[in-house]
């Protein structure tokens, strides 16, 4: 019953981008229709075909490896504040509990040093040139947007710098894309760390994550085509242009600078989540002195009225009714706590037994695989307009349509996922 609702629910999600459409006439869907097919196609490799889960099986072990290597750096460093619960040090002394600063985002200084070294040695480069070929040739998009959202499957806002020349002349349909994609997908700096919060519970995370930046892709390219269609004339359709490529000459420039780019990552999801928590705490501390002079004592705060919102979502993603009301609660999260807490909140759930079903665990965390919270909106319209200043008045109007098509798209990841899951035993990566 419930893949049947996922099913129901990629459709009906689609539908309400086809309600915010500026153009509903000038739709292109055959681009449509060939980004969904495409995530059938992907979905179809990923949960069904045994070949390629043994390679998602095989890149799930290699990220929780690389994982262990990140935490050899931060011991030295911090010692045993960096120790995980339960964890032993080198001379046997205990860990002293859960610390995310010391435990969590130094694996954000390594994965972004490990891939600016990867860049630097040409790997990455025809990864992304691949899918945008492939996103070119099946879904029709323009070779700046290929290019573009093809890059977001290995980096975040870092995804517009290989179209940077092109940037000025996008028509806005492209723009509006490139924004949905950047907001749709997360980095591989950040993976790590919905990887530590999981992998207890779900050794497999990592390759359900993997997989879900390439089922965003084409998720987050049918809603933003649904929403903006193409009225002008992309300057790149028909050929993918060459990627700007700043090549550093020494392989430490490329570890120095992938490490500082870390740092400041790191920095910033911390002081992200200084300033928002403490926000929310404040205005929930607000909501609770005013809800005492309504009758009946009720307790109000800005996640329960999220979570309100969320539950036709949370429908749509194929969760069972016994974990509606926390799915729904998470995605609420996500939206004003960052997706960050939301992963924290969903292995906090998972091990203590209120979430009853395990394939719910899987499902969310797919639907929470994106940068899809109120903070997002100024970290990449902010962004992108320092990188095209006479275009800053447009990037901030499109801001908030593009943060909800990349929501819309999450949750059609998600429920693909719901769609192709056959069960989610901890010991099977998909099966």
């Amino acid at each position: 019953m419930e893949r049947i609702q996922s099913l129901f629910g990629i459709f009906a999600v689609l539908a309400m981008a086809w309600l915010c459409s500026e153009s509903r006439r000038r739709i292109a869907w055959k681009t449509v229709l060939g980004a969904l097919a495409l995530n059938f196609f992907f979905a179809s490799l990923i949960f069904l075909l045994p070949q390629s889960t043994a390679v998602f099986l095989w890149l799930n072990k290699a990220v929780i490896k690389l994982l262990s290597f990140a935490n050899q750096g931060a011991v030295f460093l911090f010692g045993v504040l960096a120790l995980g619960p339960g964890d032993k040090g080198p001379a046997g002394e205990a860990s002293l509990g859960f610390f995310m600063a010391f435990q969590m985002l130094p694996a954000v200084i390594f994965f972004s040093a490990l891939m600016s070294l990867a860049h630097w040695l040409g790997w990455i480069q025809p990864l992304i040139r691949f899918f945008a070929v492939l996103f070119k040739r099946l879904i029709g998009l323009s070779g700046a947007e290929a290019l573009s959202v093809s890059s977001n499957i290995f980096v975040g806002i870092e995804a517009v710098f290989p179209i940077r020349p092109y940037l000025e002349t996008l028509t806005r349909s492209e723009l509006f894309t490139v924004m949905t994609a950047c907001m749709a997908t997360v980095a591989s700096t950040t993976l790590a760390i919905y990887v530590s919060f999981l992998k207890d519970i779900l050794p497999t995370v990592a390759g359900h994550l993997i997989s879900a930046s390439i089922l965003a892709i084409p998720a987050g390219v049918a809603c933003s085509k649904l929403m903006i269609p193409e009225t002008g004339e992309p300057l790149t359709l028909g050929h993918i242009p060459e990627a700007r490529d700043e090549k550093r000459p020494h392989f430490m420039e490329a570890v120095t600078e992938g490490a500082m780019e870390g740092v400041r990552l790191a920095v910033g999801i911390g002081a992200l989540l200084i300033a928002v928590l403490g926000l929310v705490a404040l205005l929930n501390f607000t909501f609770q002195k005013a809800a005492a002079f309504l009758p009946g004592g009720a307790t109000i705060s800005i996640e329960k009225v999220l979570s309100w919102v969320m539950l036709p979502f949370a429908a749509c993603l194929g969760i069972s009714g016994q974990d509606l009301t926390l799915a729904a609660q998470l995605l609420g999260e996500r939206w004003i706590l960052t997706e960050v807490v939301a992963y924290r909140d969903l292995a906090k759930m998972a091990a203590e037994g209120a979430i009853r079903d395990s394939r719910t665990v899987v499902v969310m965390s797919y639907a929470l695989c994106g940068f899809t919270h109120v903070a997002s909106l100024a970290i990449f319209v902010g962004g992108l307009s320092a990188l095209v200043p006479v275009r800053k008045s447009e990037i901030a109007q499109l801001g908030v349509k593009a943060l909800f098509a990349a929501f819309l798209a999450t949750v059609i990841t998600g429920s693909f996922a719901g769609l192709f899951l056959v069960s989610a035993h901890p010991t099977a990566l998909w099966r």
